[in-house]
C-alpha cells in the first residue's frame, strides 16, 4: 500500500429539482460553459475526478440522449489520464415525466444506464446514484425536494427505487465493461442523544448504513430498518428479499462526510431555536449540530471511516470533502481528513482516495438548494470572476498530489469544530447516546508545539487594523497588532526590527493618514503616512519574502468618463485631492517595489463595532430625533467592514496579487444609504437632509461618484444584505 491515498477532485453537480424548477449546479459555477475546466482539475495532479453524466441533463423530458457536453469533458479527461468516475444522478428525480417514487423509475434509469456504459465503454468507475438514502430523506421524508413527500410510505419507496436502480443499472453497465467497479457514496453522519432519545438514536444510526447494507445484502428481518421499511414503509417482504438475495456490493465504499452530518437530539426544547424543534410520534425534541453541543468533540472522519471499515471490510474513498467557511479552515478540514486518512491507512484501512469536493465551489447548499439567492461557497476555485481563479485549496491539493503533504502558515491553527466557541448551546458531556467506541475522535486540539507565525498589523488603533484583528482571532490565525508607538512604517529602522521581531509570514498594513479634509493642509504628513509608509513596508516585505496587503481608496479616481459607470481594477486613476494622490502614489510604489504584494481598494466603511463611522452617527442623530445631513449628489459604494476584513484575509492566504477592488455590491448617495439604514433599522428617518456637495464646503474636493465595481470578481455581498448584518451584530453586541 502506497503512504498515501489517491487524491481526486469532484465538482459539485446537483441537478434537483423543487416544484416545476431544476436547480443546475452545473449552469450556476459555470462548468457547463467551461470545457476547460477538466484542464485545471488535471493540472492538479489529481488521480480522479468524480464526473456527471446526469440523466436530467442528457435525456431531459424522456427526450433522446445528447452525449455532445459529456463527450467533449469525457474525451478530453481520458486524454489527459485522469480516470472519470461518473456519476448518472446526482440528489436528483430524473427527468420531467417521472420521480423517485415512479414504479417504473428502476428500469427506466438503468436504460439509461446502459446507453451511457455503450457510450463510455472505456469508462470503469461507476456511481449510479449519489447518496440514495440521503436523496430520499429530503425528496420524500422531509419534503425539500421533488416529489416534496413528507411520510414513510413515499420515503421508503424512494430509497427502495434507488437501490433497486443501482442493482440494475451495474448489471446493464456490466454487461458492457465487465470490469465496472461500483463506487456507492453516501453520506455517512451519526447521531447523539440523550438517554431518553436513546432509541431515536439507535434507529438513525442503522438507519445511516441502509444505501451499503442493501447492495452487500447485509439487511435481513429484524433489523431496525428492515422492520421500518415493511412496517410503516410499506415495502412488500418479498420485494425486498428479492434486493438483498442478489447483492451488488460495492467495489468502493464512497464515503461523504459533513460537520453538519453529526447530530444531537435533546427533548430539552426551551435550550434551542424554535427552527431545530421537530420530533416522531411520540417525542418532541430538538436536533442540532452536535459539534454545536459536544463539549469534548464529535466522533468526526477518522472514528466514522474506521467504523464503515470495521462493518463491512471493503476499500473506503472518502468522495467529499467540503467546507463552507472562510479560507484557512477549509484549509484546515482538507488536512484533518487527509491526516486521518493517513492514519487508518498506517492502521491497515484500506483508504484509497480523498477528494476535494465542490472544486468550482456550489451555490445555495446553505439553503439546502431550495432557493436561488446567489449564495456561493468558493472550493479549489472561485468562479466569481472572468475565469476560475485557483484559491489556496488548488495549491494544497496540487501539494497533496505530488507528495502527500501541504504546508501554508494558515494551516497552523485549530479547525473552528476544535475551537470552545463552537459551542452554541448548553454544553453536553454526561450520558450522550451515540458515543465513539472506537480511536481518533475529533477533539479540541492541543496547544501548538511551537508559536505559529503571525499576521502582523499595524494601525492597530484604527478602524480597519481593529476589524482584521477581530477577524484573526475569529479565524485562529495568529496575529500581532502594533500602533504608530510601536512601529512607524515610514521608519525603516523600525520596520526591519518589527519584521524581525515578530517573524511574520504576511504583513495587513493598515496604517495611514485617514483623514481627508486635514490632508490638504497637512500634505507631508500625508504622504509621509501614506506613501513613504507602504513603500517601506514594500521594500521589506520583498526583501523578506513576506507576503504584504495595503489598502487604498476609491478617491484614486475622478470623476468617470462614462455616467454612472463603476469603476474597475485598470481604469486610469485621476485623484481630485491630495488624499486621493498620496494613495495612487501608494499604489504604484508599492506594486513597482514588490509585484506580489496585493492592493486593496476600498470605501466608505461602515461597521457594527465602530462608534462613529457614517451609518451608525446616522441612526444614533435620526433616532434621538436630531436632524442630519447627508449628500445626497455623491454616490458611494458603503462597504460593511467585517466582510472587507474577511475577504482581504482569504486572498491574502490564497497568495493573490495586484489591485483588488473590494467593495459590497450596490451604488447609493450618503443620503440614500442613510435612508436605507432607518428603513431597515425602523428609525423614523424624517430628520434626514438633503445636502448638495457644493453647500458642504468641503475643504478636499470629491469626485461626485466613486462607485467601485470589479473586473476580478466581486467577493463582498449586496449592501442591503450587509446594512441587514449590520443590524444584527450591532443587537446582538
Amino acid at each position: 500500500m502506497e503512504t498515501h491515498p489517491e487524491v481526486w477532485a469532484g465538482v459539485e453537480c446537483t441537478v434537483n429539482r423543487v416544484g416545476e424548477r431544476y436547480f443546475d449546479q452545473l449552469a450556476r459555477n459555470g462548468h457547463h460553459d467551461r470545457p476547460d475546466d477538466v484542464d485545471r482539475l488535471a493540472a492538479l495532479g489529481v488521480r480522479a475526478v468524480r464526473f456527471p453524466v446526469l440523466w436530467e441533463r442528457v435525456a431531459p423530458g424522456g427526450a433522446p440522449p445528447d452525449w455532445t457536453w459529456s463527450d467533449a469533458r469525457l474525451d478530453r479527461l481520458r486524454a489527459l489520464g485522469v480516470r472519470p468516475v461518473v456519476t448518472l444522478l446526482h440528489h436528483g428525480s430524473g427527468p420531467r415525466d417521472t420521480s423517485l417514487v415512479d414504479p417504473a423509475f428502476p428500469e427506466r434509469f438503468a436504460a439509461f444506464a446502459r446507453a451511457a456504459a455503450e457510450r463510455y465503454p472505456w469508462v470503469e468507475d461507476w456511481t449510479p446514484i449519489n447518496e440514495p438514502l440521503t436523496t430520499a430523506r429530503f425528496s420524500a421524508l422531509y419534503g425539500l425536494w421533488y416529489p416534496h413527500a413528507t411520510d414513510d410510505r413515499s420515503f421508503a419507496l424512494a430509497f427502495a427505487h434507488q437501490m433497486r436502480a443501482t442493482a440494475l443499472a451495474m448489471r446493464e453497465i456490466r454487461a458492457v465493461v465487465p470490469g465496472a467497479r461500483l463506487v456507492q457514496t453516501e453520506d455517512l453522519g451519526k447521531v447523539h442523544a440523550t438517554p431518553g432519545l436513546a432509541y431515536q438514536a439507535a434507529f438513525e444510526n442503522e438507519r445511516r448504513w441502509a444505501t451499503v447494507d442493501v447492495l452487500a445484502g447485509r439487511l435481513a428481518p429484524g433489523d431496525a430498518f428492515w422492520e421500518y421499511l415493511v412496517g410503516p414503509g410499506g415495502i412488500a417482504p418479498d420485494a425486498l428479499r428479492a434486493m438483498v438475495d442478489a447483492p451488488c456490493p460495492p467495489d468502493l465504499v464512497g464515503i461523504n462526510h459533513y460537520l453538519t452530518s453529526e447530530r444531537f437530539l435533546d427533548r430539552r426544547l426551551s435550550r434551542y431555536p424554535a427552527h431545530a424543534h421537530g420530533g416522531n410520534a411520540w417525542h418532541r425534541y430538538a436536533d442540532v449540530e452536535a459539534v454545536r453541543v459536544l463539549g469534548d468533540g464529535c466522533d468526526g472522519p477518522e472514528c466514522l471511516l474506521r467504523e464503515a471499515w470495521e462493518r463491512y471490510r471493503l476499500p473506503i474513498a472518502v468522495t467529499e470533502v467540503h467546507l463552507a467557511c472562510t479560507r484557512e479552515q477549509q484549509l484546515r478540514w482538507l488536512r484533518t481528513v487527509w491526516e486521518a486518512a493517513l492514519r487508518l491507512r498506517a492502521d491497515g484501512v484500506d483508504v484509497r482516495a480523498v477528494t476535494a469536493w465542490a472544486a468550482l465551489g456550489s451555490f445555495d447548499w446553505n439553503s439546502l438548494l431550495t432557493r436561488d439567492e446567489g449564495f456561493y461557497e468558493p472550493g479549489l476555485f472561485d468562479v466569481r470572476g472572468p475565469e476560475p481563479r485557483p484559491t489556496a485549496l488548488a495549491t494544497m491539493v496540487r501539494a497533496l498530489a505530488a507528495e502527500g503533504r501541504a504546508s501554508h502558515p494558515a494551516l497552523d491553527g485549530p479547525g473552528w469544530w476544535e475551537m470552545p466557541e463552537r459551542l452554541q448551546y448548553p454544553v453536553a458531556r454526561k450520558h450522550a447516546v451515540g458515543r465513539p467506541r472506537t480511536r481518533g475522535r475529533l477533539a479540541l486540539m492541543a496547544p501548538p508545539a511551537s508559536a505559529p507565525r503571525p499576521v502582523l498589523i499595524t494601525g492597530a488603533r484604527g478602524t480597519l487594523a481593529r476589524a482584521i484583528a477581530r477577524a484573526c482571532r475569529g479565524r485562529a490565525l495568529a496575529h500581532v497588532a502594533l500602533g504608530r508607538g510601536e512601529l512607524d512604517v515610514a521608519d525603516p529602522r523600525a520596520v526591519q526590527a518589527a519584521l524581525a521581531e515578530h517573524r511574520p509570514w504576511a504583513v495587513v498594513n493598515c496604517a495611514g493618514f485617514v483623514r481627508v479634509d486635514d490632508a490638504e493642509r497637512e500634505r507631508d504628513a500625508c504622504w509621509r503616512e501614506n506613501v513613504c509608509g507602504p513603500a517601506m513596508l514594500a521594500d521589506a516585505c520583498a526583501a523578506g519574502g513576506i507576503a504584504l496587503a495595503t489598502f487604498s481608496s476609491d478617491l484614486v479616481f475622478g470623476e468617470p468618463a462614462e455616467s454612472a459607470r463603476p469603476f474597475v481594477e485598470d481604469d486610469p486613476v485621476a485623484p481630485r485631492n491630495v488624499y486621493g494622490a498620496s494613495k495612487a502614489e501608494a499604489e504604484h510604489r508599492v506594486l513597482s517595489r514588490m509585484p506580489e504584494a496585493l492592493v486593496v481598494r476600498t470605501s466608505a466603511f461602515f461597521g457594527p463595532w465602530d462608534d462613529w463611522n457614517f451609518l451608525t452617527i446616522a441612526l444614533r442623530e435620526l433616532s434621538a430625533g436630531r436632524p442630519f445631513p447627508a449628500l445626497a449628489d455623491v454616490t458611494v459604494s458603503p462597504t460593511y467592514v467585517p466582510e472587507l476584513a474577511d475577504a482581504t484575509l482569504d486572498l491574502l492566504i490564497d497568495g493573490e496579487r495586484g489591485v483588488w477592488h473590494l467593495a459590497s455590491a450596490g451604488a447609493l448617495t450618503w443620503h440614500e444609504f442613510a435612508r436605507l439604514g432607518a428603513e431597515r433599522a425602523g428609525v423614523d428617518a424624517s430628520g434626514l437632509r438633503p445636502l448638495a456637495l457644493d453647500e458642504a464646503r468641503l475643504a478636499a474636493p470629491r469626485p461626485r461618484w466613486s462607485v467601485l465595481g470589479t473586473a476580478r470578481g466581486p467577493l463582498l455581498g449586496a449592501v442591503e444584505n450587509a446594512i441587514c448584518h449590520y443590524l444584527r451584530a450591532r443587537a446582538a453586541a
